[in-house]
């Protein structure tokens, strides 16, 4: 135990931070040592963090297998960590903090440092070897154990305050403290991409990149940056990693956190850069890490032998035993595959990846690794934690899958008729899908196999004029990952509108006439690729189907009756045909008589007088012009039979009997192609009748 005691104390004083300590509850932030402490003077701590340096073994005191070193007050951190001497020096010892909250000075219970992860720096010139930082938030007090058989030498403790103001400087030079900017910004699209990307047609939108906190909105001190990013080939594995600095923190502080990070692994463990590429937060937040350009391959140091040509995701939080949130795994898969899928690399495949050297795959040897992994997959290490590794399936599952449930919803401009599409011409396909829009690329419209324009991941409409003909309309769905589901339709486009091969006639029908003149308007109408529907509209109105020839309705004596036909073909195409028409009557006494007969009267005859005969031969004829006409009469149950001729034709016999007395009924019409002047002759053939008039069309 003494000997681990020597190494907490085996700082040298140029090393160490002043933390002089007066008394166990006092402590200054800079000055001499005092007490009994060796110390040599320092300077004053820098606001940003302190490095606390590890007590002579006669201060520290062992308790339950631990050399424990005295709780002391220090100036205000949030993350703590301890780093060493030798960066390739592992450490096999358990080293536990415990701080004081600023605001409620109450102690935390003991919290273990995670201290397995292999150096993934590459060899940086000032590296140290060093434990993953812990976020405890405000605090302004430390104690730390250590307990273990194979410590490294240099040990010390290093607090961090990531809102220090030394960090945050206005870029002016001005030095004014400046607020660091905590909401997500949307990274720009990058103008130009390096030599290496794959260039796309110019009709391609470009690829997304999703929605992240920059470097400026989090807040990264780019003065501590000491070198320019470097960049390697083609990304053909992400590593998922965790920060293992604890899941107690708001993601109102998750900034904060990352600023502390970028302190700790550049200030503490002398990297050149934060390491991870990217972080994620428990809210599914988006930091951008190392500096370079999210759209390229910056080359960053997360892991070990296993740097070149991958990149990094660090979820924020301590998950050996939690899940991470469903918001951070769905931000974790949608980085994923951005980074995969842009070089050409399905996010649910497998890589042979040449290890450059690390504690599990000794330089040279071949790792065939998923293209998501974890850290422990390249390393000896639990990065990223149990839980978390045991989510990696579901990860590559939705960063590698294709886009489900892609589908027309709508096909606006078409109309469907047994399983085929018709259209005008302009056609605005509606697609949806069940993928979400943040794991999405891109949508592309073909026409008849040949790409005719393509969309943003956000837009689910486009707008095509097909020329006539029969065509295929397919939409494909590109996932991030690279993958595709296309949905597709056939459709004809006929800018033709249909034909009236017979223009709208109007004919006087049989029926009652006590209200109304029953009346039917008949055409003819095709189209090559079908008819889908008539209308007519006017006096009289109906929707009817594609096969219907005749519209059964009716108009007022003495007043004109117009109608209006509509055929529309399946397509949408539509023609007009109009027909108008007044009916007029002839009454009986304007008619030629032969025969002996009567006049009645009563209302229920049209003009309330109507003729009446009985005997055998008795005719009334009338003259008329125009396209139709319709004999009207009384029947009874006494009536008899008359003869109608037509201009000299004979026409046959109608038969007026009826079990009831009915007025004003119209028993026979004809109608003509062409208005004309036309004789017709009622003659009595048996029993009696009693004649209203003749009813025409003018």
């Amino acid at each position: 135990m003494r000997r681990l005691l020597a190494a907490l104390a085996a700082v040298t004083p140029a090393a160490a931070v002043a933390v002089a300590i007066t008394d166990p509850g006092s402590v200054r932030t800079s000055g001499p040592v005092l007490q009994t402490f060796a110390f040599a003077p320092a300077p004053a701590a820098p606001r940003d963090g302190m490095r606390l340096a590890a007590e002579e073994t006669r201060q520290g005191e062992t308790r339950h297998g631990y050399a424990e070193l005295p709780r002391r007050r220090t100036g205000p951190f949030s993350m703590v960590g301890v780093t060493w001497r030798d960066p390739e020096a592992p450490s096999a010892g358990r080293i536990e903090v415990r701080t004081r909250a600023a605001a409620t000075g109450r102690w935390t219970p003991w919290q273990l440092l995670e201290t397995d992860n292999p150096d993934a720096s590459g060899g940086a010139e000032g590296a140290r070897g060093a434990s993953d930082p812990l976020w405890v938030g405000p605090s302004d007090g430390v104690q730390a154990r250590m307990a273990g058989t194979a410590l490294p030498e240099g040990l010390r403790v290093d607090l961090i305050n990531p809102d220090g103001s030394d960090d945050l400087v206005d870029p002016d030079g001005s030095g004014d403290r400046i607020a660091p900017r905590m909401e997500p910004v949307a990274v720009q699209r990058a103008r130009g991409e390096s030599a290496a990307v794959p260039k796309r047609s110019a009709k391609l939108p470009a690829r997304p990149v999703p929605r992240i906190v920059t470097r400026a909105g989090w807040g990264a001190n780019e003065r501590i940056v000491k070198e320019a990013p470097s960049y390697t080939g083609p990304i053909q594995v992400v590593f998922v990693h965790h920060t293992a600095t604890g899941n107690g923190y708001t993601c109102g502080q998750s900034a904060s956190i990352v600023r502390g990070i970028e302190a700790y692994q550049v200030k503490s463990k002398g990297w050149n850069d934060i390491g991870y590429n990217f972080l994620v937060d428990k809210c599914g937040n988006v930091f951008e890490g190392r500096k370079g350009g999210v759209h390229r391959s910056v080359l960053g140091a997360h892991t070990l032998g296993f740097n070149d040509n991958a990149s990094a995701i660090a979820v924020i939080g301590d998950f050996r035993s939690v899940r991470i949130p469903v918001a951070a795994r769905a931000s974790v898969a949608q980085v994923a595959a951005y980074k995969l899928g842009a070089w050409g690399s399905p996010p649910a495949g497998r890589v042979a990846y040449v290890s450059g050297g690390s504690n599990k795959y000794p330089a040279g040897r071949t790792a065939t690794l998923s293209r998501i992994s974890g850290h422990r997959d390249a390393g000896s290490t639990e990065c990223p934690g149990n839980a978390l590794y045991l989510q990696l399936p579901a990860i590559r599952a939705i960063a590698g899958g294709a886009p489900i449930g892609l589908r027309y919803q709508k096909l606006s401009g078409a109309g469907a008729y047994a399983g085929k599409f018709y259209t005008r011409g302009l056609l605005q396909p509606l697609w949806t899908l069940s993928t979400p829009t943040r794991m999405m690329d891109r949508f592309e419209v073909w026409l008849d196999g040949r790409l005719f324009t393509a969309a943003p991941a956000g837009h689910r409409l486009a707008r095509l004029q097909l020329p006539a003909g029969e065509h295929t309309v397919a939409v494909k769905a590109v996932h991030l990952s690279g993958r595709t589901s296309i949905t597709s339709a056939r459709i004809l486009a006929d800018p033709v509108p249909p034909e009236f091969t017979a223009a709208p006639q109007v004919a006087l029908r049989t029926g009652s006439m006590q209200s109304s003149i029953p009346v039917r308007v008949s055409w003819q109408a095709a189209d090559g690729n079908g008819l889908r529907s008539v209308r007519v509209t006017g006096t009289g109105r109906a929707v009817l189907g594609a096969t219907a020839r005749a519209f059964d309705t009716t108009t007022t004596l003495g007043e004109p009756g117009a109608w209006t036909v509509t055929a529309a073909d399946r397509a949408g195409n539509v023609r007009h045909a109009s027909v108008t028409r007044t009916p007029a009557l002839v009454p009986e006494a304007e008619a030629q008589r032969t025969g002996s007969w009567r006049t009645l009267r009563n209302p229920g005859f049209v003009g309330s007088e109507a003729a009446a005969a009985s005997a055998r031969g008795a005719s009334l004829t009338w003259t008329v012009t125009g396209r139709s006409a319709a004999l009207v009469a009384t029947r009874t149950a006494t009536s008899g039979r008359v003869r109608i001729v037509l201009d000299g034709r004979d026409q046959g016999v109608v038969d007026l009997a009826s079990a009831s007395t009915k007025y004003r009924q119209a028993v026979w019409t004809r109608m003509w192609p062409d208005s004309g002047t036309h004789t017709i002759r009622v003659q009595v053939e048996s029993g009696s009748a009693v004649l209203d008039g003749l009813t025409h069309l003018r």
